[in-house]
């Protein structure tokens, strides 16, 4: 890509995701699924940058809100407490955020001691910050558990929604995790408590979606307590906390579908955000951490989280499984509920077999064979990759020709036959082939990097030809080489774009293998392995993208 094109390029991916930040400021529904697959040219960079966008818009939205109702916040600023407020005597202010204030009181009418959560801008609060703020009361109010604190009352004080709920007195889990690493079982213990409470609100159909070491209470006894569910999915809920598409959570402790914005999440988000905290209790810090919270979401998209006991080696062995299989960033790779993960700590605790350790050699599997996030690109490659696999087979058919002919005639200057058909013939159609995917939109990176390798490979089967005659070796006497060349090609793209490319990979090496043991055959048995090795994911991923259109 030229300088020019790749500046219409940055240009029109700028004004795409401009408008799409702009209908979702405007309250309209963002499917990135079906944007991408409208705008297949730019489907990977707008699955890596609008999670960030998003995360940034909601940064300075609220950012901007607190600055217009700064007079309706300076009042609760300036708030002197001790002081009576309706039903409820304010004692001390415990704790305050961008949207609310949480103060300990007592409520006159029932000698009991409160904490009561207000929201902050009063009457200038956004219709975002009260659905958020009364969304965080009905869920926490339906769930009935020891390990959540409860909700005992919803209204408003002088102008401010409020909801009370049970004083937990102590500290929380962030406060516990800033002393360092916790002892593995003191870990196991918290963690597998918070998991049964997480489990019994997804049964009632409440994700969290925003769990982390702050909203973990512990109380004197040192038991934890789910609070603030502000950001909590109701099973039954359509409102507009979903509509944008928006990043909600927690950047070190979210999970990476809700980096990407993805807008149906299951209780496998929660799961990963419980294995988050276990791995910050392990290893003394959060499994992802940078210096701005757009640098952390760019780090749990692309990146794998460091073992717990590379940053604290005494972290034990068995809960460092349990944590990094909750992180994985499939989510049917992580434990099916927050119970079994809660199963899993017990038997720790009991000093019983955990299953993250049963399972991994299948998790390792199914990893491998796991398309990345780069895969996408391959819609843009399915025909051309079809079209390919006819070259190669018509090359390579020439080629046993030309070997057969040789053998009863004694073809004068075969090898520039050879040379000219592999050289001449596949550089006239490595530059068609770039011509027509170029037509096709400007040129991602990660499609950059792989065409660096398919040439790479060509040069490599050209050299071949002189190499045999420096070597004084008969023509065709290193074409097994070409199944390694080409199992390295696949095995790199494997790494890159699908795991599910190791298998070409494998069978092409085999087919070095069967080219040296049958020479007379040998380039039509590499050719059928290798066209079928792209006709087949061409095919696939050409019905992917005609599937991708049809929808718009």
């Amino acid at each position: 890509m030229n300088l020019s094109e790749s500046s219409e390029h940055d240009e029109q991916l700028a004004r795409l995701l401009g408008e799409l930040t702009d209908a979702a400021q405007r309250g309209e529904t963002v499917d990135l699924a079906e944007v991408c697959a409208e705008h297949p040219t730019f489907a990977e960079e707008l699955r890596l940058l609008w999670g960030a966008v998003m995360f940034a818009d909601a940064a300075g939205s609220d950012r901007s809100a607190g600055f217009s109702s700064a007079a309706s916040i300076d009042r609760w600023q300036g708030l002197k407490t001790p002081c009576l407020i309706d039903d409820y005597e304010l004692l001390e202010e415990i704790g305050r955020g961008g949207m609310g204030v949480v103060y300990r009181a007592r409520q006159e009418s029932l000698n009991r001691e409160v904490a009561v959560k207000m929201i902050l801008r009063g009457e200038l609060a956004s219709t975002a910050d009260l659905e958020r703020f009364y969304t965080e009361a009905q869920a926490a109010a339906r769930l009935d558990h020891h390990g959540i604190v409860p909700v005992y009352e919803v209204g408003e004080l002088g102008g401010h929604s409020y909801f009370s709920m049970k004083y937990i007195e102590g500290s929380t889990l962030l406060q516990l995790l800033a002393t360092g690493p916790l002892p593995p079982r003191e870990a196991a213990r918290l963690i597998a408590a918070v998991a049964k409470a997480i489990h019994f609100a997804h049964q009632q159909g409440v994700l969290h979606r925003d769990l982390k070491p702050s909203n973990i209470l512990l109380d004197e006894h040192g038991q934890p307590h789910v609070t603030d569910f502000g950001l909590a999915k109701q099973a039954t809920d359509q409102g507009n906390l979903t509509r944008t598409g928006a990043v909600l959570g927690t950047p070190s402790y979210m999970s990476p579908e809700q980096a990407n914005g993805v807008r149906d999440l299951g209780p496998a988000t929660d799961v990963y955000s419980l294995g988050a905290m276990l791995y910050h209790a392990l290893a003394g810090r959060p499994p992802f951490q940078a210096a701005t919270p757009l640098d952390t979401i760019l780090l749990l998209r692309e990146q794998e989280p460091v073992p717990p006991r590379v940053l604290n080696p005494q972290a034990n062995r068995d809960l460092e499984m349990i944590a990094l299989r909750c992180l994985q960033k499939p989510s049917d790779l992580r434990y099916r509920s927050a119970d079994d993960l809660a199963r899993d700590l017990e038997a720790f605790l009991n000093d019983e077999p955990i299953a993250a350790r049963s399972g991994r050699f299948s998790h390792v599997i199914a990893r491998m064979f796991r398309e990345t996030h780069h895969a996408v690109v391959l819609e843009n490659w399915g025909l051309l990759w079809m079209w390919h696999s006819l070259a190669i087979f018509v090359a390579c058919l020439l080629t046993n020709v030309v070997f057969w002919i040789d053998m009863q005639y004694s073809l004068q200057g075969v090898r520039y036959y050879y040379f000219a058909l592999w050289t001449a013939g596949f550089g006239a159609w490595a530059a068609v082939f770039w011509a027509l995917r170029r037509r096709m939109g400007p040129v991602l990176f990660v499609e950059r990097q792989i065409a660096h390798v398919w040439a790479a490979s060509i040069i490599c089967i050209a050299m071949l030809f002189p190499l045999e005659a420096w070597l004084s070796l008969e023509p065709l006497k290193l074409s097994p080489i070409l199944g390694l060349i080409n199992g390295m090609v696949f095995f790199v793209k494997a790494g890159i774009l699908s795991g599910a490319f190791y298998l070409q990979s494998l069978a092409l090496f085999l087919t070095a293998v069967a080219m040296a043991l049958a020479p007379e055959v040998a380039h039509l048995i590499f050719g059928a392995v290798s066209a079928a090795c792209f006709f087949f994911p061409g095919l696939k991923y050409y019905r992917q993208r005609m599937k991708s259109q049809s929808v718009r």
